[in-house]
């Protein structure tokens, strides 16, 4: 089982570590980080530096691709990039499972593989799906055929654990979630745009 994990300059740190922290638990997997060149890449805040394993065009396959989110810039620049999406279109045709986390899936959309098909992403960024024919749910976690989307950042440790589930079963990844101690108390209870105040959404809009 090989699990494929892009990097890129920009990326949000959470969205690739928190489904990678379930994955790394499964028996028999192989965890290939890439980035568009194989060299390391800073997280959107310019404060964290990741170092994949290898480059993306140097990847022969994958049987998970993970396409995590990003600052605006981020994302524009691998939306822009002819070679980052050809090689996303190229390990597409041999995936189970093609999964984003967060406005990771304005990558998948961009590279015409969520057309006519629903998923979920950051609620800043629904709108930005639509251009691309794909229809936003709002949901934590939307799957459609191989296609698997999460909203934002934090939705990433539950899509992890459910690829877990999918490749082996209910009872280990029931016991991933265990050994991660993963029992949300979210402390303010904002984290949902359909519940949070209005003035928080603002706030998130104009400052965040």
């Amino acid at each position: 089982m090989k699990i494929v994990i892009l990097l890129f300059d920009g990326v949000t740190a959470l969205d690739p570590i928190g489904v990678y922290d379930s994955l790394s638990r499964l028996p028999e997997r192989e965890i290939v980080f890439a980035s568009p060149t194989g060299a390391a890449v800073w997280t959107g805040d310019g404060t964290l530096q990741l170092q994949p394993r290898s480059a993306l065009a140097d990847v022969d396959h994958a049987d998970i691709l993970l396409i995590p989110g990003g600052s605006a810039e981020g994302l524009r620049a691998c939306i822009a990039s002819e070679a980052i999406m050809f090689d996303i279109q190229r390990l597409d045709q041999q995936t189970t499972i093609t999964a984003s986390v967060c406005s990771g899936s304005l990558i998948l959309a961009a590279a015409g593989l969520l057309r006519d098909r629903k998923a979920a992403t950051h609620w800043r960024a629904k709108e930005y799906l639509a251009p691309y024919g794909a229809i936003y749910t709002g949901e934590r976690i939307t799957i459609e055929g191989k296609y698997w989307t999460s909203a934002g950042v934090t939705a990433g440790i539950d899509l992890g654990l459910r690829i877990c589930e999918d490749i082996a079963g209910r009872e280990i990844a029931a016991a991933i979630e265990l050994a991660m101690e993963y029992v949300p108390e979210p402390p303010f209870g904002t984290g949902d745009i359909r519940t949070a105040p209005s003035h928080l959404r603002d706030m998130v809009e104009r400052v965040l």
